[in-house]
């Protein structure tokens, strides 16, 4: 007979082995299950997820790596996993994967991968550790994210931080802090000399008002292309003959039509001399924009860097007014910076801080000088002068200040000021006096009024706030300038004519003397350059070149006006060359309004008066 506990026991023992095949079971289940989501959670991941062993072979690869970097898993499995990373960054994944191993921990990494196309990959990686039993690492799981994009985008972004997005070059940032690096060590070794070049196109801003923004931005970056062919040319800054040493030459744009170049190891001024010739002899080919040929000149300031210097800006200060020494003296030229310039720099940086002042203050004054019918030596008009009244200096001409205003960017709202001042003056001399009943204003255009789109309305603007009627106002423009893109200028003056407003071409004879196209352009009148006429009876020359243009304009059936007329003999050689009108002392040096004013009167009371004034 079967003892009770016997029964007992083997009765536990079977319930025990069922729980042990319930509970291998269940893991089992939780194992299948565990494989199951690992295996949803892999198969649809964007991130490319690998399982390797600890020699790197591997045993996993998701499906991601396919869509991600154009591999098969059956390309995969023939390779190792360190086969397609970068050269460069093996050395780095090895290190994360020996460094997991040891410490069971896995850390975070950037690498490059090759995509099967060739190019790289960039992607950002982090591992998590497997272990046996014995708790040792047998396996990694990497999960691979690729972050190109993202990498390209703040490589781009820091690039724009430091270049010039028109040409690609160093920008005004990047430019001071190579500038300061030098600075600092020249301050350590003294004998280690650099020099600043700064280059500026010589009447750029005309050019790109009469051309557009978009044909300035071409030239722009052409020019940035020749300067940097320039600079990478062995011989660019090369040494007189006997010496073999080079300069290293870091090429920028701080903006607009602003180039510096910082020369490293220059032994001698001559050496900044020589590579700012050469900079300039680059651009010298015309330059094809809009179907045409643009020819252009630079002016090069020069600044060697000095124990004088505080900081390094002041290195770059210095070239600017030597630059601006260049353009000053005819542009087209280099000039290097000496302590005279920097004299002039300050009395420079005066001026225009005063004129600021001027405008806010009204000191601004306009002068009348009378324009005469030869014939009879009647007042036919008064051309407007602008003057500075200045407060300790007195009266101060234009010439001395319209630079200062041009770049200040003062004046092109000085010009409309001045505009309106003379519509109104005359408006009110004709609505007074009976003398003055035909009488025309003739105001100047400077090159920027003439480029600047409201011109026209501005214009109009002024005639009907003055109450000047239609025909009562003449703009001079400078030949120059009208020449610089006649396409542009025959367009603006067809236009200022559908308004009543007549154009004078001022100082005729001076620069381009292109008679031709004169046909091309709806003038009224041209007038004689001064030179001309003060020359015209000591150089038989200039008085050919006068007697010319009288005919040729004549031909053309347009008046011709002679400013600078001072003599009897001047005045009776251009009456008898039929000269039209004239200008000059001999008749009235530039009035204020209420002389001005009194002349008309007189010229009432004596119309054949020649009214002439004080020289």
């Amino acid at each position: 007979m079967m003892e009770p506990w016997y029964g007992w026991l083997m009765g536990g023992l079977a319930v025990l082995a069922a729980g042990q095949q319930l509970a291998i079971y269940l893991i089992q289940q939780r194992a299948d299950k565990r494989e199951e989501l690992f295996q949803i959670v892999t198969e649809n991941a964007a991130d490319m997820i690998a399982l390797v062993d600890v020699k790197g072979r591997r045993l996993y690869n998701s499906p991601a790596y396919k869509r991600v970097l154009g591999y098969s898993p059956e390309e995969l499995g023939e390779t190792s996993a360190f086969e397609q990373i970068h050269p460069d960054d093996r050395f780095k994944v090895l290190e994360a994967a020996r460094e997991a191993r040891t410490t069971g921990v896995g850390g975070k990494l950037e690498y490059r991968i090759r995509h099967k196309d060739g190019t790289w990959r960039v992607l950002e990686s982090a591992a998590s550790t497997i272990k046996n039993p014995q708790g040792e690492v047998e396996k990694l799981v990497i999960v691979n994210r690729d972050v190109t994009e993202r990498k390209q985008a703040q490589e781009q972004l820091e690039h724009n931080s430091f270049h010039d997005t028109l040409t690609g070059l160093p920008n005004r940032r990047l430019f001071l802090d190579r500038l300061q690096r030098l600075f600092v060590r020249a301050q350590r070794n003294p004998a280690m000399e650099y020099a600043v070049l700064f280059v500026d196109v010589d009447n750029f801003k005309i050019f790109n008002d009469m051309m557009g923004y978009a044909a300035g931005d071409q030239v722009l970056v052409e020019i940035g292309r020749r300067l940097m062919d320039c600079l990478r040319h062995d011989d660019t800054i090369s040494r007189p003959k006997g010496k073999t040493s080079f300069v290293d030459a870091v090429l920028s744009r701080l903006g607009g039509d602003e180039f510096t170049i910082l020369l490293d190891g220059i032994e001698d001024p001559s050496d900044a001399l020589r590579a700012a010739r050469r900079i300039q002899t680059s651009l010298v080919e015309p330059f094809p924009v809009a179907e045409r040929e643009l020819r252009i000149s630079t002016s090069v300031g020069i600044a060697l860097n000095t124990p004088a210097h505080r900081k390094a800006e002041d290195v770059l200060q210095d070239a600017d007014v030597a630059m601006r020494r260049a353009k000053a003296l005819g542009g087209s030229r280099c000039e290097v910076f000496d302590e005279a310039m920097h004299t002039r720099a300050v009395n420079r940086l005066r001026l225009e801080t005063e004129l600021r002042e001027a405008i806010e203050k009204k000191q601004f004054r306009v002068y009348y000088l009378p324009m005469v019918e030869l014939a009879s030596k009647r007042i036919t008009g008064f051309e407007a002068l602008l003057r500075w009244q200045h407060p300790e200096q007195g009266l101060i001409s234009p010439t001395k200040f319209l630079e200062a205003a041009e770049d200040t960017g003062l004046l092109v709202s000085i010009g409309q000021w001045l505009l309106l001042e003379a519509c109104r003056q005359v408006s009110a001399w004709t609505n007074r006096l009976h003398t003055a009943k035909d009488l025309r204003a003739a105001v100047n255009l400077s090159a920027k009024q003439f480029a600047h789109p409201s011109l026209v309305d501005d214009v109009r603007t002024a005639m009907q706030e003055a109450g000047l009627e239609p025909g009562r106002l003449s703009l001079e423009m400078n030949e120059g300038v009208a020449m610089a893109d006649p396409r542009r200028t025959a367009h603006v003056l067809s236009q200022l004519r559908s308004i009543g407003v007549s154009v004078i071409l001022d100082d005729f004879g001076a620069a381009y003397s292109s008679l031709r196209q004169l046909r091309d352009f709806p003038i009224e009148a041209v007038k004689i350059d001064r030179t001309l006429t003060s020359e015209m009876l000591a150089d038989r020359g200039s008085g050919d070149i006068v007697e010319t243009i009288i005919l040729l304009v004549h031909k053309l059936n347009l008046q011709v006006i002679a400013e600078g007329i001072e003599s009897a003999t001047q005045l009776d050689r251009l009456r008898n060359l039929g000269c039209e009108l004239g200008q000059g002392y001999l008749f009235s040096q530039p009035l204020a309004a209420e002389a001005a004013e009194q002349m008309l009167r007189q010229q009432r009371e004596r119309p054949n008066a020649s009214g002439a004034g004080a020289r």
